[in-house]
């Protein structure tokens, strides 16, 4: 196998925000994690898995200080090399929310998505040289971050193929007129956790009416279980196969 060249900088640090990743996934791992601190919002942090051979598909996710250490399990399945880049979310709950939900502080959603959109991206083809057509690059989420996933994905299809959100909340809620042109929805939800299952069925019941493709999945579990860990390797199997 070839690695992906140019990654063998690993830089340390320490993150910080929910969700909690309770059951932490241990081992070897054959790619590498790099962070970046960026000058956003006085100092926010990005860190990127990557694979250990050339990226095939790429997955923006919030609340990445947990989501991008779900490259370990991605390098276990039978899936394309993936890039993982996650953007850091913050301790703070309700300052979280208000970067992930359109609907709270609109202000302070526009600066996120446009750190998260434009300069994460950006940096993303300076630093690794991966830029990827739609086909090829979903967005994630889990919780309060399935919200943002939903909203740039529908904000923004012609970046974002496709959509996996995993428990969300509703903050952010289906429009009443959908865009016309939709990106593919993965969603899960856990049986223990009514609220969010119900989110979840609301969105892919709205999304399959306006006609995109959706993946809807209730599995055994509450909130913040390790089925989200579990399902991100069958949402990146799904999206772009092998």
């Amino acid at each position: 196998m070839r690695p992906f060249a140019g990654m063998v900088r690993l830089v340390h640090s320490q993150g910080s925000g929910a969700p909690v990743d309770d059951q932490r996934t241990d081992g070897v791992v054959a790619g590498a994690f790099v962070t970046e601190t960026f000058e956003y919002d006085g100092g926010r942090q990005v860190t990127v898995y990557v694979p250990p051979e050339p990226p095939e598909a790429v997955v923006f996710a919030g609340d990445g200080q947990v989501i991008s250490q779900w490259g370990r399990v991605l390098e276990r399945a039978d899936v394309p090399p993936t890039l993982i880049v996650g953007v850091h979310g913050l301790a703070d709950e309700t300052l979280r929310l208000h970067e992930y939900s359109p609907g709270f502080d609109p202000g302070r959603f526009a600066a996120h998505e446009r750190f998260f959109v434009e300069d994460v991206r950006r940096w993303t083809w300076s630093r690794f040289g991966v830029a990827l057509p739609p086909g090829r690059t979903a967005v994630f989420g889990v919780s309060a971050g399935g919200e943002l996933a939903l909203a740039m994905g529908l904000r923004h299809p012609d970046v974002y193929g496709a959509v996996f959100c995993a428990s969300p909340g509703a903050g952010y809620r289906p429009p009443a007129v959908m865009p016309s042109s939709l990106p593919r929805a993965y969603l899960v939800a856990g049986t223990r956790e009514p609220f969010f299952l119900d989110n979840a069925r609301r969105w892919a019941a709205a999304l399959r009416d306006a006609g995109a493709d959706v993946v809807m999945h209730e599995r055994l579990g509450s909130h913040g279980g390790a089925f989200w860990r579990e399902e991100f390797p069958l949402m990146v199997a799904w999206a772009f196969g092998r």
